[in-house]
């Protein structure tokens, strides 16, 4: 497993991450002892780079990270928090808290849940309407100084918004989509966190699995939010799995998955930046492990282009209240 340094200033992360939303909500139930035992497998296989949030499973997912890490060894691994995403009891969202002081206290219950005594990188889930960046930011690196956070990252920002998060502390990588069929950022974030030396971490790479190869037209299960996403919805879903198909064809003349064609091209627009995949069994982690081994030739990527131009996917990656959340759609 190959290394790289997240953006111009953070730690050395594997060329893959493990995103472990799943593991305890959005895509409906998982195995708690799949779960644990896909993330042993994925640190045994040199990953060290593990994403979570605390609003994913209202804390459960930093719990069944902590357990996890009590069986290796904490400083080979670099955990990456999101935080300020707010929750009601029934799993409404009610908005987001980025007040210095609810920073603070959310980093501390961090803390708490995954056993440990710092966060190595630390990033606001959103952009809170109400609540300055740099004032988030702040917070952030006075926990920097005190020792609980090691880096600042950012999650769904605009360029405007990284200029100013920048101005304040260094940003060792922003958090955000990116798949064949969702590149929004190669207009401006992209070229923007290039020019100041900030990483991307690529959430999605699979498209919430819609360019794994493996979903069909079958409804999504009872507490799966792509039942709402727009682009897993009617005509759009028939759309899409259509460019599924012709990805297919060039995965088959390759002796390869859709699933690491998919996650191989993510990889290869650059070394900045590191895809997230959500594996929540061994069986899928080995998967998208054996993209590492893709090498994609000019000719698949112009393949690839043909195949699923940019702006080719039906229907938005969110909901539309959900996409009005996004300071990177504005």
């Amino acid at each position: 497993m190959q290394r790289h340094a997240l953006g111009r200033t953070g730690p050395q992360v594997s060329t893959l991450g493990l995103g472990c939303m799943g593991m305890s909500d959005f895509y409906g139930n998982a195995d708690r002892a799949e779960s644990i035992a896909t993330l042993d497998a994925a640190v045994e296989t040199g990953i060290n780079l593990l994403d979570t949030g605390d609003f994913y499973g209202m804390g459960h997912n930093e719990m069944l990270i902590g357990e996890a890490l009590k069986r290796h060894r904490r400083d080979d691994l670099q955990i990456s928090v999101k935080f300020g995403a707010l929750r009601g009891p029934d799993n409404t969202w009610m908005g987001y808290a980025m007040r210095p002081e609810a920073v603070k206290s959310a980093c501390a219950y961090s803390l708490q849940r995954l056993g440990v005594d710092h966060i190595d990188v630390y990033r606001p889930a959103r952009l809170a309407p109400d609540v300055p960046i740099e004032d988030t930011i702040g917070a952030i690196s006075d926990l920097v100084k005190a020792g609980y956070v090691r880096h600042i990252g950012l999650s769904e920002m605009g360029a405007d918004t990284i200029r100013r998060a920048a101005a304040v502390h260094p940003i060792v990588d922003l958090q955000i989509e990116y798949a064949i069929i969702t590149r929004g950022i190669e207009a401006s974030i992209l070229p923007t966190c290039r020019e100041l030396g900030i990483g991307i971490t690529a959430y999605g790479v699979l498209s919430r699995g819609l360019i794994s190869g493996h979903w069909t037209k079958s409804p999504a299960a009872a507490g799966d939010f792509r039942a709402h996403s727009p682009r897993f919805q009617g005509e759009n879903l028939d759309h899409n799995l259509a460019l599924v198909e012709k990805l297919r064809a060039i995965a088959q003349a390759k002796g390869v998955t859709v699933a690491q064609i998919a996650i191989a091209w993510v990889a290869a627009q650059g070394s900045d930046i590191i895809p997230l995949v959500g594996a929540r069994r061994r069986d899928r982690l080995a998967e998208a492990l054996g993209a590492l081994d893709v090498e994609l030739t000019a000719a698949d990527l112009a393949a690839i282009e043909a195949a699923a131009p940019k702006g080719a996917a039906a229907g938005e990656r969110y909901a539309p209240a959900q996409m009005a959340m996004l300071d990177s759609e504005r």
